[in-house]
C-alpha cells in the first residue's frame, strides 16, 4: 500500500493495455505501476513491491508470464499474481494456472467489473 492506496503491477508489453489499465484502475482509487516486460517487471516489483500483480502470458516470448512468475517466487513474493491471457478460453482448458501458480486467469478483451470485484476481494 502507498498512500493509502493499494498499489498493482501490472506487466504488458501492449502500451494501450497498460494505458487502458491505468485508467481503470485508478479511476478506482488503486494506485498502478507497470512493466513493459519480464525484466524490467522484475525490476519494478523489487522496488514498488506491489499488493497485486497482474501478469501478461506472452510478452518478449511465449511465456515470459510463466518465466516472470518463477522469478518473484524465488525472491519470496507474497502478494497474488493474476495472469492475463489473449490465447483464448483453449488456453484455461489445457493449462492449471494454479499449478503455475497463479491467483487466476483473466482473458483479454478483460471484463473490467470482473477484474475489479477480484481485486478488491482479494485486497481486503
Amino acid at each position: 500500500m502507498h498512500d493509502g492506496k493499494y498499489v498493482i503491477l501490472y506487466v504488458d508489453d501492449d502500451a494501450d493495455y497498460r494505458y487502458a489499465m491505468r485508467q481503470l484502475l485508478e479511476a478506482n482509487g488503486m494506485e498502478m505501476v507497470e512493466a513493459g516486460d519480464g525484466e524490467e517487471g522484475l525490476r519494478v516489483y523489487r522496488e514498488a513491491h506491489p499488493d497485486l500483480i497482474l501478469l501478461d502470458l506472452m510478452m518478449e516470448e511465449v511465456d515470459a508470464g510463466v518465466n516472470m512468475l518463477r522469478e518473484l517466487r524465488g525472491d519470496g513474493n507474497a502478494a497474488p499474481v493474476y495472469l492475463i491471457s489473449s490465447v483464448g478460453d483453449t488456453m484455461s482448458m489445457t493449462t492449471n494456472a494454479a499449478e503455475l501458480g497463479f491467483a487466476g486467469v483473466f482473458q483479454k478483451p478483460i471484463d473490467n467489473a470482473r477484474l475489479l470485484s477480484i481485486i478488491r476481494s482479494r485486497l481486503k
